[in-house]
């Protein structure tokens, strides 16, 4: 059982923020609620009143029913896991795996790539004339090894923290309405038969939850912005980058972690699931709309 010393000696950087007491290399200004001790995002478990860290919740765990009764629950109010990168190493076996499909049978591609249509003359194709699904599947297919190494890399870095903080299900919703606005505003604002792939859209959805969740944490904003910042400059200075996908999944993502760290603890589900449905309403109105210019 992990023991707290009497007189702990807290890392700090030159911020002069302590480091997490399980985590010394991560900064963080939230403490747990019993013990004091500094706690990042990945160690914070939901109490009646603020955080309580691990250590403290394995403690309460045995002291009886009262303490039983309340299950610990991450910062949206998520189910704690023990494995808190367990989504996204499965978001990322799924990209991987279609990524290996495609090296293996390259007319994959054309089969599942955002498009939005084709003109009259062609066999009818596209989102347009009903392959809704390319709007998903477009999140998962990358060409390129340096594309794909690029996202999931951003996913690794991202994803975890999120997923910790969020809990799996929240963080699965946001990762996929994330990358599906990505996909309607492409499909709204591209011309129809300009192709789009990869999970850029679901990253920068991730860049955005990332940017609320440390406001929300009172971390240090600047390298958050910094890094958001320095992906729109690469976004509209390199050549065939899909910056609707990279604006749609930042804007859907922000909104939706925000109202997942500032839902009220007695209104959380309603405010939560009330915001990602309000996303995935414009998401497909926005399809509908654009369909209906196109046919």
């Amino acid at each position: 059982m992990d023991q707290a010393p009497d007189s702990p000696q807290e890392p700090q950087d030159a911020s002069g923020l302590p480091g997490c007491y399980r985590h010394p290399d991560r900064e963080t200004g939230v403490r747990c609620t019993r013990c004091e001790r500094p706690i990042c995002p990945e160690c914070m478990v939901s109490a009646s009143v603020g955080f309580q860290c691990p250590t403290c919740v394995r403690e309460g765990s045995g002291t009886g029913h009262a303490a039983t009764a309340n299950q610990p629950r991450t910062l949206a109010g998520g189910t704690v896991a023990a494995d808190s990168r367990l989504v996204t190493k499965i978001l990322i076996g799924l990209n991987v795996a279609v990524f290996i499909a495609v090296l293996a049978d390259e007319r994959l591609v054309r089969e599942l790539f955002l498009l939005g249509g084709t003109p009259p003359q062609y066999i009818p194709e596209g989102v347009a004339h009903g392959e809704w699904y390319r709007l998903f599947t477009a999140m998962f297919l990358h060409e390129q090894i340096w594309h794909i190494a690029f996202n999931m890399l951003g996913l690794w870095w991202l994803g975890g923290p999120l997923e910790a903080a969020l809990g799996r299900v929240r963080y699965l919703a946001l990762y996929l309405l994330s990358g599906l606005a990505g996909s309607a505003l492409t499909y709204l604002i591209a011309p129809p038969v300009q192709p789009s792939l990869g999970a850029s859209g679901a990253v920068f959805g991730l860049m955005g939850a990332t940017a609320v969740l440390m406001r929300r944490l009172n971390y240090d904003m600047r390298p958050v912005l910094a890094l958001l910042a320095l992906n729109m400059l690469f976004t509209f200075t390199w050549s065939n980058i899909a910056w609707e996908a990279h604006v749609g999944g930042l804007v859907a993502g922000t909104a939706i972690a925000y109202g997942l760290v500032h839902a009220p603890r007695e209104r959380r589900a309603l405010v939560q699931w009330g915001t990602c449905g309000v996303v995935l309403l414009v998401v497909i109105g926005t399809v509908l709309f654009r369909t209906a210019q196109l046919t």
